[in-house]
């Protein structure tokens, strides 16, 4: 069966291919009489563009590439634990994609890197995306903006937290959500609360940790420094993290860890010194992924949500390039929730 062009289209819906072009590409000025005309056609037909087409033609391009942070994706791969993180941000993203005719690739990038600047600019040149939509860190990497912004790049940033007027800006409350779960745990009796936070370069890190600070300040129980290590987002790094906390916080009834990975580290490294999780230490997480859910004993954690920032950060970058370039006003907010279960427990 022959696949079905764009001159299929245009017979179907009795107009131009140049008109059908120009509802295909979003140009402005189009009539509502014409584009549901194309529209009804391509829906008939089943029609899709070829992104091969669409660049020979001239159009703005259909590829919207995501940066993903490289370090962190591939330790997720090599320990055979996954990315939820990543599929559900590709999932929202997606839809969005689908519904818009666009299509999404996933490229990864050590934000860490010294010629991080040249691998960018070789990156853009190579795929040459209509839009790029940004993951933490990347989202607040100077560099990152810097090259995409002199390259004339429409981007959309996914927890963005710095310089909010650059791009579309598309978040939850990391302070906020952290201040809720320690209050959680303080609700529950716990005052010897230990923090494992991110890495610093991401700059959720710090506002969870400002949560955590927060919510202990806001109770009247004291900010010990000592009660707070440094993880990296991994499962062996919450391990050690709920180790270094054991041996240097004494009393110690209860940690956040600042996502679900280091909070499951956290509680094998409890089980591996003896003790029972939440009956001799109580124990949050962040994010909630499918493993908070089944992991023994249930994960109380915030539900961040990923899929419904980059649905809105997707359904924004595409308005842009679809419009004069206008980026929507100001930062959006998206809720998030507090997920009770079983790691935590009153005393």
């Amino acid at each position: 069966m022959a696949a079905v062009t764009i001159y299929d289209v245009a017979a179907r819906s009795g107009v131009s291919i140049k008109s059908v072009s120009r509802v295909l590409n979003g140009e402005p000025n189009v009539s509502a009489t014409l584009r549901e005309r194309v529209s009804k056609a391509v829906d008939e037909l089943g029609y899709r563009r070829s992104l091969s087409a669409r660049s020979l033609a001239g159009a703005s391009s259909s590829l919207i590439a995501a940066l993903a942070d490289a370090a962190l994706t591939i330790e997720h791969w090599r320990s055979g634990r996954g990315n939820d993180y990543l599929s559900r941000l590709e999932l929202g993203a997606l839809m969005e994609c689908r519904k818009a005719d666009y299509h999404l690739m996933v490229e990864l990038v050590d934000h860490g890197s010294e010629t991080l600047e040249r691998e960018l600019l070789a990156l853009l040149a190579s795929i040459r995306p209509g839009g790029v939509l940004l993951t933490p860190p990347n989202s607040d990497h100077g560099t990152v903006l810097d090259v995409l912004d002199q390259e004339g790049v429409n981007y959309a940033r996914i927890g963005a937290l710095t310089q909010l007027n650059r791009g579309i800006c598309v978040s939850m409350d990391e302070r906020r959500a952290a201040f809720e779960i320690t209050s959680y745990l303080i609700s529950l009796g716990h005052r010897r609360i230990g923090l494992i936070t991110g890495p610093p370069a991401y700059a959720a890190s710090k506002l969870r940790q400002a949560g955590y600070e927060d919510a202990l300040t806001a109770h009247r129980v004291p900010v010990d420094e000592v009660a707070i290590v440094e993880g990296d987002f991994t499962f062996p790094s919450g391990v050690q993290g709920v180790a270094a906390l054991l041996d240097r916080v004494s009393g110690l009834t209860a940690v956040f860890a600042s996502n679900d990975d280091m909070a499951l580290g956290a509680i094998q490294g409890a089980a591996a010194a003896g003790l029972s999780v939440p009956h001799d230490l109580s124990l949050a997480g962040f994010d909630d992924t499918p493993s908070a859910l089944f992991s023994t004993p249930t994960l109380t954690t915030i539900r961040q949500p990923v899929a419904e920032m980059a649905a809105e950060a997707m359904r924004g970058l595409i308005g842009m390039l679809r419009s004069d370039g206008t980026k929507p006003d100001g930062l959006v907010t998206v809720p998030h929730d507090l997920i009770k279960r079983q790691s935590a427990r009153a005393i």
